[in-house]
């Protein structure tokens, strides 16, 4: 898929379901969630809502005639599915009884992604400059 499309469409889609897991978090599963779990799921939703917005701002100012452009959004898109989703499997499975152990580890890469996605943002302003 092309890199404006992609973010356009993930941006809109992780917008979407943040919305939806937002209101599930705090309907659904408040009952059956710790108040620690249902703060990391709310963070999960955030987090996904502010690269939601971010990609979709990235989508329509981008020119995307840099390679940098590319890396930029599927840090972004990539970054937060490992992230968010890691967050909701692990409150979910925990809740279960079934605590995912092998999602522990996807989280900081995620939250890795999302920092170099970040600075690479960063850079590409910078860069001109120097």
């Amino acid at each position: 898929m092309e890199t404006i499309l992609l973010a356009q469409f993930m941006g809109a889609f992780y917008g979407l379901l943040a919305i939806i897991l937002g209101a599930f978090g705090a309907h659904a599963l408040k009952k059956k969630l710790s108040p620690d779990l249902l703060q990391s799921f709310e963070v999960g939703v955030r987090y996904q809502m502010y690269h939601a917005i971010v990609l979709l701002v990235l989508a329509f100012n981008l020119n995307f005639d840099q390679k940098l452009d590319t890396y930029i959004v599927n840090c972004f898109v990539y970054g937060t599915l490992l992230f968010s989703f890691s967050i909701y499997g692990l409150c979910l499975s925990a809740a279960q009884g079934k605590k995912t152990r092998f999602l522990g580890p996807v989280t900081p890469i995620g939250g890795l992604l999302l920092t170099l996605g970040w600075a690479l943002l960063l850079y590409s302003f910078v860069a001109p400059l120097i």
